[in-house]
């Protein structure tokens, strides 16, 4: 594995002011490539589509280029599977609009306390409007996880759709996602999976997890904030027909994609899949292949950072982990100080150069089911940027913190 993380860090301009960066769970950093992209597209100038010159045939080109470079990110089988938005949560409401107007009383879909709101709110008020029945998949609260019983349990043949994370965005924890979506393909439902906190830490295979529509959010692995939602199956995108304009195009993927594309920002994301491709400096081969070895060696750093993360935290009587993952998560961790405000000890963290995050991230399901409401805990997150010395900078602040040093 030629993975060397200082020659990494040292392509993100941002991480030269001596913080440490350990936030990645609300937005990643961006390296000079993806910054000189987007510049890039600005500088020389960009059009909207369809004229009969050099920058329109530009932006078209730059559309193009950002679909297969998703589609080679997440595995999908074609660039024509991929659909562009300024947002997950957008996005998600855009294809809520869509799958609704089919369902009728006596449907039903099927959500979890796992995911983040964006994943659960749109689906469920687009449901109660239609009439459909909602089911909740209920997480463990003792440990976190979302048994997988607990939803396939719910899947039954009025099942329309089901809407599950492969990753939640606090607790870090990967459900058994494909016996999950089996369960729905055999029952004829549509599985929407939100992989916005699964993307960034994972080689991502389509086919592999069996998801019919997959979510993801460039701003999460090194790009701009742009969004997109890829379909396992370009029949899936074709069968489906959003409410547009008029004269706007009818053709899949471009009718999901309100208004004008953000072409500079679709630069950036090419410019951050290369950027992910190379990680590894031993990838070679197709940008696909160098995705795969590049995507692996991430997992094995942040594998071992997280491992002396979450055993750091466990050896701080003051600090209180929530949730205990038993198999696969990303490297994330929610935790508490008792007697101490999530927000507190986030401004105390900050203070000694540690960005984290507070509060409920929007997993609301996720909070209420564990306990602990909406102020929520403290959210670390690392990113393929992070460091060993970083880990051990919030681990020792911590044990200051809780008064235990």
């Amino acid at each position: 594995m030629a993975f060397d993380v200082e020659k990494i860090r040292a392509q993100y301009p941002a991480l030269a002011d001596g913080r440490a960066w350990l936030d990645g769970a609300a937005g990643t950093q961006v390296p000079q490539s993806v910054i000189e992209a987007v510049s890039d597209a600005y500088r020389v100038g960009t059009s909207n589509v369809g004229g009969p010159y050099e920058s329109s045939r530009r932006s078209a080109g730059i559309v193009a280029e950002a679909r297969a470079a998703v589609a080679d990110l997440v595995g999908a089988p074609e660039p024509g599977c991929v659909a562009f938005g300024p947002s997950m949560t957008a996005l998600t409401y855009r294809f809520a609009d869509v799958f609704a107007a089919g369902w009728r009383p006596g449907h039903e879909i099927v959500v979890t306390q796992l995911d983040h709101d964006a994943n659960v709110r749109p689906w469920v008020q687009h449901a109660q409007r239609a009439g459909a029945a909602v089911r909740m998949a209920e997480l463990d609260p003792a440990t976190g996880e979302l048994p997988v019983e607990n939803v396939t349990g719910l899947i039954g043949e009025r099942t329309k759709l089901v809407a599950v994370t492969a990753a939640s965005n606090v607790l870090g924890i990967m459900p058994d996602l494909r016996a999950i979506t089996d369960r729905a393909r055999q029952v004829g439902a549509v599985s929407y999976v939100d992989g916005v906190q699964h993307c960034p830490h994972a080689h991502v295979r389509l086919d592999e997890l069996g998801a019919d529509l997959y979510a993801t959010s460039a701003y999460k692995w090194a790009g701009p904030h742009l969004a997109a939602v890829v379909a396992a199956d370009p029949w899936s995108l074709e069968n489906l027909h959003p409410d547009k304009l008029a004269p706007s195009p009818d053709t899949s993927p471009e009718r999901f994609e309100l208004g004008t594309n953000p072409f500079a920002a679709m630069a950036g994301v090419v410019a951050a899949v290369e950027h992910l491709a190379g990680l590894d400096s031993d990838a070679d081969g197709s940008r696909a292949e160098r995705l795969a070895v590049s995507r692996r060696s991430v997992q094995a750093h942040e594998g071992e950072l997280a491992k002396e993360l979450f055993d750091g935290l466990a050896a701080l009587d003051g600090v209180v982990r929530y949730g205990a993952p038993q198999g696969s998560c990303t490297p994330t961790a929610f935790f508490g100080l008792p007697g101490k405000e999530p927000s507190d000890v986030a401004e105390q963290l900050a203070e000694s150069g540690l960005n984290v995050s507070h509060g409920h991230s929007y997993a609301w399901e996720t909070v209420h089911a564990l306990g602990i409401g909406p102020t929520g805990g403290v959210r670390a997150s690392l990113s393929h940027y992070t460091s060993q010395a970083e880990v051990r900078r919030l681990l020792d602040a911590l044990a200051e913190i809780s008064g235990r040093r």
